[in-house]
């Protein structure tokens, strides 16, 4: 797990550019720093160093060992640069260090993941005639690539986000996961420089970098709550490679839009694995590809621990790690850490020591507060790069911290398994709308029952849900503006300001259960979700492993039957009953949801409303006219009681703090 950079450019470029990219994320890898340069297409590798590469690395006898001192080739002009911090968690030997290179110096990689069936695909790679220096999956990628081309993505079970310089055909070739567990950002600057990075906040540092405001992506962010959706960020002009998704740079002939767009492919399509057999066999099915997930995640030569919740998916993980890490006669005590809240309607303590008793768990809690929040939200925003939806991210931010003060360097977390399993309650409705589209009324009573039974769900609430599934977004958006509830133009909002237009971003225009999935997985949710756990594990140097993404257990889930996931109102029966032995029975019971939450709505209305008010209103005076004195009004509506609580507020209050954080101007004032 590390950190990436690198650029490539027609005219020469200092070498220093590379210094500062790969500087500011030190975080992501504080073990070891290394740099590959080309003076240009033609010329020899010059392999440096810096203060953060151990002694060992600049003694290693391979022909990836740094030889230069990055501090006397300052001002040395390059065009093509790639760096790299290490976060050493296999093979933690200097064999391990970055950027390295294969077939005499023909590959060079710049490398952030872990590849978790290398082992397997090393031992192909040799029977082929490959051979190897180092106990690295970097290396066993760079093999083959070597040996398959792009066509080596599919044959890796991991995270990763990586470009490989080709110095015979003077190409670069940059990629990215099924789901974006790893971050790829690239940036064209005006000058036709090429970059890439692991984190937007590095370009920040390139020559002639400018922070501008998305108008569109800001919109979708304020409005709908919805980032990462899209290509796009919320920097004009910077892009993200999508997860699934590669690009092919040949020097000297790259070809930007005028926004700074370049072509990338896809290589990774989602598409449900079909599955004929009974629930008891799918039960039997999902616990064995979940456990075979954990036992390839659990791939280290550091201490791995788990995020645990209380909820089915991280205990789930723990229970399994907990069976596995016994089999293996692990000689140390599995740790797991977790975010508790002092008010009891929003404190997972209880679940949690239920897992904690049965598996005995070295066990770690966090409590974070809203004092704190402020204390530190402006690191949290820097280190996020983008503004995020809500304070549960601060909750994630305290356990991974706590988990790097105990010496963990891997997590283990559960991410990904309310998407495929139908672990929301916004899950209910396109249930119901298939069955009414199938015509089995009598069912379709039967659930609406069962979930007012166990969730306490109103009849009149089930039937509206049905019928939001079964409508449009355009009829549904429609209707909302002929009882006067326009959603796409708040008050609060001055969309002359921003530049954008008002509309819903529809990612998929399916109302399926598989299709929410399908979308929850490649766009609205998960996306989201892994952006924010990678900033929030790697600002304090851990990797964080997500066991539910899978993508043979996802394909594997996707395909099976709706009433395998959701039935009777029961949501995630696959996963009940496939860790039947394995979770505590009350915990595999539990019909409530929370995770890693923050009293956010106690917070506002409760314990600290004069505080946001405070901090909403600096965010006013922050956004450049984009936000309107009419902001102050909504919280004021929500401590009241007058309108229903949501995040709204606090994603006025981290718009204006990001604004200020990257110093962005409005697009519109440039010229």
């Amino acid at each position: 797990m590390c950190g990436i950079s690198g650029f490539i450019s027609k005219q020469h470029q200092h070498a220093s550019s590379i210094w500062r990219m790969t500087d500011i994320i030190r975080h992501r890898g504080p073990d070891d720093e290394g740099f590959v340069l080309f003076r240009n297409s033609l010329s020899e590798p010059i392999v440096a160093g810096g203060p953060d590469t151990p002694e060992q690395s600049w003694m290693a006898k391979v022909p990836y060992a740094p030889r230069n001192r990055r501090e006397q080739i300052v001002d040395m002009p390059v065009q093509v640069a790639l760096g790299h911090r290490r976060l050493s968690i296999i093979d933690l030997s200097p064999l391990g260090h970055q950027p390295m290179c294969y077939q005499n110096g023909r590959f060079w990689i710049t490398y952030n993941g872990e590849i978790y069936n290398y082992a397997e695909l090393k031992a192909e790679l040799q029977t082929l005639g490959h051979s190897f220096l180092s106990q690295s999956d970097t290396e066993v990628i760079l093999a083959a690539y070597a040996q398959w081309g792009a066509d080596c993505l599919h044959r890796f079970n991991g995270m990763w986000a990586f470009a490989i310089y080709d110095t015979q055909r003077h190409e670069v070739f940059l990629a990215r996961d099924r789901f974006g567990v790893k971050p790829l950002y690239y940036w064209v600057a005006a000058d036709g420089v090429f970059c890439f990075a692991s984190e937007i906040k590095q370009f920040t540092t390139f020559p002639g970098w400018i922070a501008r405001v998305n108008p569109q992506r800001a919109y979708d962010y304020l409005v709908w709550g919805l980032t990462d959706h899209t290509d796009e960020t919320l920097f004009a002009g910077v892009y993200q490679i999508r997860p699934g998704h590669s690009m092919r740079l040949q020097m000297g002939t790259m070809h930007a839009d005028a926004t700074g767009r370049l072509t990338v492919e896809k290589w990774y399509t989602l598409k449900p694995s079909v599955f004929s057999g009974s629930f008891s066999d799918a039960a039997i099915e999902f616990r064995k590809r979940l456990n075979d997930s954990v036992r390839l995640r659990l791939r280290a030569d550091v201490p791995v621990g788990s995020c645990l919740s209380g909820g089915l998916d991280s205990s789930s993980i723990v229970c399994l790690m907990n069976r596995l890490l016994h089999d293996q006669d692990a000689k140390a005590l599995q740790k797991t850490f977790s975010a508790c809240a002092d008010l009891k309607q929003f404190d997972e303590r209880d679940w949690i020591d239920e897992v904690v008793k049965v598996t005995g768990v070295d066990a770690y809690y966090v409590y974070p507060s809203v004092e704190n929040l402020f204390k530190e939200l402006h690191t949290i925003t820097w280190q996020q790069d983008e503004p995020f939806l809500s304070t549960s991210i601060y909750a994630q931010w305290n356990v991974f911290r706590l988990a790097a003060q105990n010496g963990v360097k891997v997590m283990l977390d559960g991410q990904g398994a309310d998407e495929q399993l139908a672990g929301y309650h916004s899950y209910f409705g396109a249930r119901f709308a298939d069955l009414f589209r199938k015509c089995h009324l009598v069912r379709l009573w039967q659930e609406i029952q069962n979930t007012k039974s166990i969730h306490g769900y109103s009849e009149m609430h089930c039937l509206t849900n049905t019928a939001s599934a079964l409508l449009s977004q355009s009829i549904k958006n429609t209707l909302k503006k002929m009882l006067g509830k326009n959603d796409e133009m708040p008050t609060w909002l001055n969309l002359g300001v921003l530049g954008a237009d008002a509309g819903y971003h529809t990612v998929n225009l399916g109302y399926s259960m598989q299709s929410l999935s399908y979308d929850s997985l490649t766009a609205t949710n998960i996306p989201m979700l892994l952006h924010w756990e990678d900033r929030d594990s790697m600002a304090h140097a851990v990797e964080s492993r997500v066991p539910f993404l899978d993508y043979r257990l996802v394909e594997f889930v996707l395909g099976l039957p709706d009433e395998f996931k959701l039935s009777n109102g029961v949501t995630k029966r696959i996963l009940r009953e496939g860790m039947n032995g394995v979770l505590p029975d009350r915990i595999r019971d539990r019909m409530d949801k929370l995770g890693f939450v923050t009293p956010e709505e106690a917070w506002i209305k409760e314990q600290a409303p004069d505080i946001f008010r405070s901090k909403l209103q600096r965010a006013v005076d922050l956004s450049q006219g984009i936000l309107s004195q009419k902001s102050i009004k909504t919280i004021d509506e929500m401590i009241i009681g007058c309108k229903p609580f949501n995040s709204v507020v606090w994603r006025m209050i981290n718009f204006g703090e990001w604004m200020e954080t990257f110093a962005l101007t409005i697009k519109s004032r440039i010229k």
